[in-house]
């Protein structure tokens, strides 16, 4: 997880259990090869979907958490 990830994650009132299951249980979307949006809504936050965008590398790099997020069409 990037610094700027975990400041994020504070901001936002997202936890590392909560992120742990958003990465186990969400929905993903690829940008391409190594790129992805991992999404889900969550119960009890009223933000929209938890969104953590990441990359594919030799480990699995998470690049910063989003909310109020949206899927792109």
């Amino acid at each position: 997880m990037t610094r700027h990830a975990s400041e994020r994650m504070a901001q936002r009132g997202i936890t590392d259990t909560l992120l742990g299951d958003l990465l186990e249980t969400g929905q993903t979307r690829y940008k391409d090869d190594t790129r992805l949006w991992i999404a889900k809504a969550i119960e009890g936050r009223h933000d929209n979907l938890v969104c953590a965008a990441v990359v594919l590398e030799d480990r699995l790099v998470v690049k910063t958490v989003m909310h109020h997020f949206q899927w792109e069409l």
